[in-house]
């Protein structure tokens, strides 16, 4: 949630936000209300309570007829106590209520507007030539089903739509990928985590997954757990009521584990092949840090992002993703969209967020303020980046394509995959 400081001291800051987002900001307002309300009832239900306890000296003191007096006066002002904190706890559900449904407050600088209204940071690499001998690119289930790597009939047959088996060079591309992602993450200082895929229900809206988004994700209801669409949930939650040591700078680990997503509102498109699917693979990278250290662990997450796309030869570019298109908690998003040839479009292949403070307050991950700060605790920030993924597999497969249906492996996977260039095992239609 937000900081409840700058809701009261700086409301026009978040409102600002509220509209570049696109959202309603009169949700500001009503929350202002709530606050003073929930305070007022405090405030008088801790007055009543004082008065009880004071009474109750009195009446300890008194004696006959002064003493009954004064216990049917403290009997009707416990009652008016009883009143009192009914009050208190409805005003404070009603102010968490309205304060959950405010988003965090954007960075400044981050473009205003909508899923279209990104702005372009920086393009890297030209979309490769189409090869010789080619009359159109062949997308990556053509050639993965040509190298026996991909396979979603029979994933559509074992599972249903929008599920696949990767099989022979197509695992092999897989685990190469996300391995050269844990030895970048090894590199970089991150410590490898294998995460739980289930996930308690306070650790899933603590990272503020059950908002808007709450339809894409999968519910086991007899359990009442979920299923992460990413390790980020889970590597949010490792610290939650914590209080954590950043003396030595921040704490980075590297998730690695099986995604799921419903993909609820994405009825008939990118249907075809791997790109838009329920279960997939994904190292994240994951950070917690002092609040000032955000924005720059931020550019930190998107360089080592860079380094792997670098790494596996595909051209894309960044962007700096628009206010109406961020989660709920995060305050600002780079993307990392790879050049598709047969789409002849760049599609995202990797996602950074600073969530500042957002998930750190509902999920109650603090550090301690030295003793010129007063020795307290205070909310960390958390961050988060996609640092391989199983959507990354179309572009290497399309960007790398050869004429005669073969793939070329970067130079960088070969280790990994234990091969220069994969070779088709089946029949590809004429050029």
């Amino acid at each position: 949630m937000i900081d409840l400081r700058l809701l009261r001291d700086d409301p026009e800051a978040v409102r600002a936000s509220q509209r570049a987002r696109g959202e309603d900001d009169a949700v500001v307002d009503a929350a202002l209300t709530a606050d003073s309300r929930r305070r007022g009832a405090i405030a008088e239900f801790e007055r009543l309570r004082a008065e009880q306890k004071s009474r109750g000296k009195d009446v300890a003191r008194a004696q006959g007829e002064e003493k009954r007096a004064l216990l049917a006066e403290v009997k009707g002002l416990a009652d008016r106590v009883k009143a009192a904190q009914a009050e208190a706890d409805t005003a404070a559900a009603e102010f968490e209520a309205l304060l959950g449904r405010i988003p965090n407050v954007v960075e400044d600088g981050v473009p205003p507007g909508g899923e279209a209204d990104f702005v372009v940071l920086e393009e890297v690499g030209a979309p490769p030539q189409l090869p010789e001998g080619l009359a159109a690119w062949r997308d990556h289930l053509e050639l993965g089903e040509a190298l026996a790597a991909i396979d979603t009939e029979r994933g559509a047959k074992v599972s249903g739509s929008r599920f696949y088996f990767l099989t022979g060079v197509g695992a092999r591309l897989e685990l190469g990928l996300l391995n050269l992602a844990v030895a970048k993450a090894l590199e970089a200082g991150f410590t490898p985590v294998i995460t739980p895929t289930l996930v308690k229900p306070q650790v899933m809206a603590g990272t503020g997954f059950l908002g808007a988004h709450a339809a894409e994700v999968y519910r086991l209801e007899e359990d009442d757990l979920y299923l992460t669409g990413t390790s980020e949930v889970a590597l949010a939650g490792f610290h939650a009521d914590e209080i954590l040591d950043l003396s030595g700078g921040p704490l980075r680990y590297a998730g690695w584990s099986a995604c799921y997503r419903r993909e609820a509102g994405s009825y008939g498109k990118d249907t075809r092949g791997i790109v838009r699917v329920h279960q997939f693979h994904k190292v994240e990278m994951f950070s917690f840090c002092r609040p000032e250290d955000a924005a720059e662990e931020h550019r930190r997450l998107l360089g080592w992002e860079r380094e792997v796309l670098d790494a596996v030869e595909v051209p894309y570019r960044v962007i700096d993703v628009a206010a109406g298109d961020l989660g709920s908690s995060a305050a600002r998003k780079y993307d990392c969209e790879a050049w598709i040839p047969s789409q002849g479009a760049y599609r995202e292949l990797t996602s950074t967020s600073n969530c500042t403070t957002f998930q750190a307050r509902r999920l109650g991950i603090r550090e301690r303020q030295g003793a010129d700060a007063g020795g307290g605790t205070r909310p960390v920030a958390t961050l988060n980046g996609t640092l391989a993924t199983t959507r990354w597999l179309v572009a290497i497969l399309e960007n790398h394509q050869q004429a005669d249906g073969s793939v070329r492996v970067p130079e960088a996977l070969r280790p990994f995959v234990g091969l220069d260039v994969l070779q088709p095992v089946r029949p590809l239609p004429a050029p």
